[in-house]
């Protein structure tokens, strides 16, 4: 019998993350479920992934930090075994502000979480997965954002020029590895209800701008994890520095 796959999704506590983590688990994937800082939500999709009759382990990390992320992919291959797929789907997101009005300080944090972490989280994974480094190959997806083609003028402009860099780096290294077993890919989400507009101080931001929407509602992070899947699956083996938009026509 074939060892199971491994995933590892960093941001995996909430939203698209947890939904994510659940879609795979159902797959018959370990996971790897990283968060930050919330034990309890951290827990407890742990112990709904648990219930799926797979193995997952729940590893606090700040992934946007070198060593933490060294010690992440550490435990995976100590606990889990080779490396399937990577989701990078943490990021933050802070209050709406103009861009006149976002400090140096926070637009490097934004930069920090959203850029960095994709970018470190990466380069372990490709050391494993590499066939030119005795890897079997596999599937990178990393979430972006609409906001990475509209700006997100007079809100997030710092979160937005994050996403821009993630759709770049997406795309320059799926050219690196594409002949190395492995793909990269993104998924660029519009306006989904997770809690991550409350962070930004407008939890009902959905439903206020729903309207703007062709097909007239928010997106759910099943919707989103779906097409994470679908992008880390063999159903797409021919996709390669691809970005997905899931947005409703926005």
């Amino acid at each position: 019998m074939a060892n199971p796959k491994v995933v590892v999704i960093t941001g995996g506590s909430r939203g698209i993350g947890a939904e994510t983590a659940k879609l795979f688990a159902q797959h018959g994937y370990n996971v790897c479920l990283n968060y930050v800082a919330n034990d309890t939500a951290a827990e407890r999709v742990r112990s709904d992934i648990l219930n799926l009759g797979v193995r997952c382990i729940a590893v606090k990390a700040d992934v946007s930090e070198a060593n933490d992320v060294a010690k992440l992919f550490s435990r995976v291959d100590q606990e889990l075994g080779t490396l399937t797929v990577l989701v990078n789907n943490a990021a933050i997101l802070n209050t709406q502000a103009r861009m006149m009005d976002i400090s140096v300080e926070r637009f490097n944090d934004v930069l920090q979480k959203n850029v960095i972490s994709c970018f470190l989280c990466c380069k372990e994974a490709v050391r494993r997965m590499s066939t030119h480094q005795g890897g079997i190959g596999g599937s990178i997806v990393n979430v972006s954002s609409m906001a990475a083609k509209s700006g997100s003028p007079n809100e997030y402009v710092d979160y937005a020029a994050s996403k821009g860099a993630v759709d770049t780096l997406t795309r320059g290294l799926a050219l690196e590895v594409a002949a190395e077993g492995i793909r990269v890919n993104a998924v660029r989400p519009g306006l989904i209800y997770t809690e991550m507009h409350a962070l930004g101080g407008e939890p009902e931001r959905v439903d206020r701008l729903k309207s703007r929407i062709p097909m007239q509602r928010g997106g759910q992070p099943s919707e989103v994890a779906d097409a994470i899947f679908w992008l880390a699956s063999d159903k797409s083996s021919f996709a390669t520095g691809t970005m997905v938009d899931l947005a409703g026509g926005l």
